[in-house]
């Protein structure tokens, strides 16, 4: 169950849309489909080995209440920093949702 005081951090959800200008070209932006209020379970800068030498990765889980509609393809912006949604598990029968994210690369 998820506890209302414990929601003390505001996200933003954004999805990917394309933009097609006159001139026929296609820009794609992140437009915001829903600001929720979310509990931050963990935030994480972890450094980890990859195929090309040592790199940093940022990490966190937030839970939210339950929202349809949100996909891996989405991610979050908190404060000031964009992350994408790598796991959605649902909690309890339609209570919550615990979005397990990394850092956006830029």
């Amino acid at each position: 169950m998820i506890r209302a005081g414990k929601l003390d951090k505001q996200i933003i959800i954004e999805r990917e849309t394309e933009t097609v200008a006159a001139s026929g070209a296609v820009s794609k932006t992140w437009a915001p489909i829903a600001t929720v209020r979310a509990e931050l379970v963990q935030l994480s800068a972890e450094e980890y080995l990859t195929g090309f030498g040592e790199g940093d990765a940022g990490g966190a889980v937030f839970r939210i209440r339950h929202l349809t509609g949100i996909t891996t393809a989405d991610r979050v912006t908190f404060d000031g920093t964009a992350y994408d949604i790598d796991e959605i598990a649902e909690l309890g029968r339609k209570r919550g949702l615990e979005l397990r994210c990394s850092e956006a690369a830029t």
